[in-house]
């Protein structure tokens, strides 16, 4: 069955988008602005069109990739169509929106978070989930470097929503915010720590643009051991059995699949448009990780 997906912007994330979709055998008809439409002539969509409105044939879903601030919009002008929809993370960075929305259609809107689509953070969730680390104490996340292409939303928006979704993919659920506070210069990082008042475990992330060497690493630690995902483009997972501060020792490699993620989550929204499972990350996830970043970023002063 061949799909028809409507991609609502496509700039430089939304090619690569429409890139995995080609491949994957949908038909895409891209909506951009008017200004960038010529230059997509070529790029393998099915049509280049300037409205929703105008795209030549019914779709059956689609794909919201267009900058932060304008994800509520975009989705309430595409809710009357009764489609599935698929959007960039974060859900939107206004809370009132995201509340909105997940009434309205919660059943038919899912977020693109495609780290819970990575190969390492589902090792690192079945790690966890098997026991085979015992009881979780804390999930650590680092996603720091430097520099941001986006222009209309800070760092903190696009970078911590990622985490927070890694965190809620091992864990099955996200604490609580406990505390917050920035990183200088403002607003260009921020440590958050997640916690459900010492039952269950704890999230700790750091995320910043004000590094000069970049750093993407989760580590899953237990009461009888622990597990990191080292880098976005590691080939294995490093676990550590035993007590935390036993005697030095190699960490055992688990290898893992180099499937890229954002192929994975994308073929999983055309799986479900064609009767399959539902996508991770619903409406309801999405605002709660809405509602947990807007509350760190009030305890670091950056509401």
């Amino acid at each position: 069955m061949t799909v028809a997906v409507g991609l609502i912007g496509c700039g430089t994330w939304g090619k690569l988008i429409l890139r995995d979709l080609v491949s994957l055998g949908a038909r895409v008809h891209v909506v951009v602005r008017e200004t960038l439409a010529e230059k997509l002539s070529a790029s393998g969509a099915a049509s280049v069109n300037v409205d929703p409105a105008s795209i030549p044939e019914p779709v059956d879903g689609y794909i919201v990739a267009t900058p932060t601030s304008t994800h509520a919009a975009v989705i309430e002008q595409l809710l009357p169509t009764g489609k599935p929809i698929f959007v960039e993370k974060p859900l939107t960075d206004d809370l009132p929106s995201a509340r909105r929305l997940a009434a309205l259609a919660g059943d038919r809107i899912f977020v693109m978070d495609k780290w819970r689509y990575h190969p390492g953070v589902e090792a690192l969730r079945d790690q966890a989930r098997s026991g085979a680390l015992g009881e979780i104490r804390a999930v650590r996340t680092f996603r720091v470097g430097w520099g941001t292409s986006h222009r209309d939303v800070d760092p903190i928006w696009t970078l911590l929503p990622h985490d927070l979704s890694i965190a809620y993919e091992i864990l099955g659920t996200l604490p609580v915010a406990h505390s917050a506070w920035s990183l200088p210069p403002r607003p260009t990082g921020l440590v958050a720590r997640l916690s459900d008042g010492g039952e269950g475990p704890e999230v700790v992330a750091e995320v910043s643009t004000s590094y000069p060497q970049t750093r993407r690493s989760v580590v899953v630690i237990g009461d009888r051991g622990a597990a990191e995902l080292a880098d976005s483009y590691a080939d294995r997972i490093l676990v550590s059995l035993g007590p935390a501060g036993g005697p030095l020792r190699q960490p055992d490699a688990v290898q893992i699949s180099t499937a890229m993620p954002l192929r994975c989550e994308v073929e999983a929204f055309l799986g479900y448009l064609r009767g399959g499972p539902a996508p991770r990350s619903s409406a309801a996830e999405g605002l709660l990780v809405v509602e947990r970043i807007v509350a760190l970023r009030a305890m670091a002063g950056l509401a």
